[in-house]
C-alpha cells in the first residue's frame, strides 16, 4: 500500500470500533446489493486496507476508492464517508456484476480499469498488471484465513 494511503496511528479500542463499522456496513450493502459479502469485503481491503481516508495518486477516495465521477453519479456528498462510501461503491460493483453476467473477473477488472477498458480488449480482461493484480489480491482475500 502506497504511504498516502497507509491508516492513521489509533489506539487499538478506536480500530476495533472503526473495523466493526466497516464491517457492519459491508454486511449491510452486501444484502442490499446482493453481493456476497465476502467479495465486498475483499474489494474494501485490497482498494483501502479499510483506510476511509485513503486517497490514491489517481484520486480514488475512500474504503472502496471511488472515483470522483462514480461518487457523484450515485449521490455520494462525502467520499471518506464510510457509509456513503460502501453504498456507492457497492451498488457500483453491483451494477458490473450485471453488466458482465456475474463473471466476477469481468467485473473486478472493470472496477479496477473501467469498463472502457474491457470493451477495448474485446470483453476480456485486459492485459494490465494493475488489474490482473488487483483481481488475483481480491480473490485471495476472499478465502478463508
Amino acid at each position: 500500500m502506497p504511504p498516502e494511503q497507509q491508516p492513521p496511528t489509533l489506539p487499538p479500542q478506536l480500530l476495533l470500533e472503526r473495523q466493526s463499522l466497516i464491517d457492519e456496513l459491508i454486511g449491510k450493502y452486501a444484502i442490499q446489493s446482493n453481493l456476497p459479502p465476502e467479495a465486498l469485503r475483499a474489494v474494501v481491503e485490497v482498494e483501502s486496507g479499510f483506510n476511509p481516508q485513503a486517497v490514491s495518486p489517481k484520486g480514488a477516495m475512500g474504503l472502496m476508492q471511488l472515483m470522483p465521477g462514480t461518487a457523484e453519479q450515485y449521490g455520494v456528498t462525502d467520499p471518506f464517508d464510510p457509509e456513503q462510501n460502501i453504498r456507492a461503491g457497492s451498488a457500483y460493483l453491483r451494477s458490473l456484476y450485471d453488466r458482465y453476467e456475474d463473471n466476477q473477473d469481468l467485473a473486478l477488472a472493470a472496477y479496477n480499469a473501467g469498463p472502457t477498458a474491457i470493451e477495448q480488449y474485446g470483453g476480456q480482461v485486459p492485459p494490465f498488471p494493475e488489474t490482473t493484480d488487483f483481481i488475483r489480491r481480491v480473490r485471495a482475500a476472499q478465502q478463508p484465513a
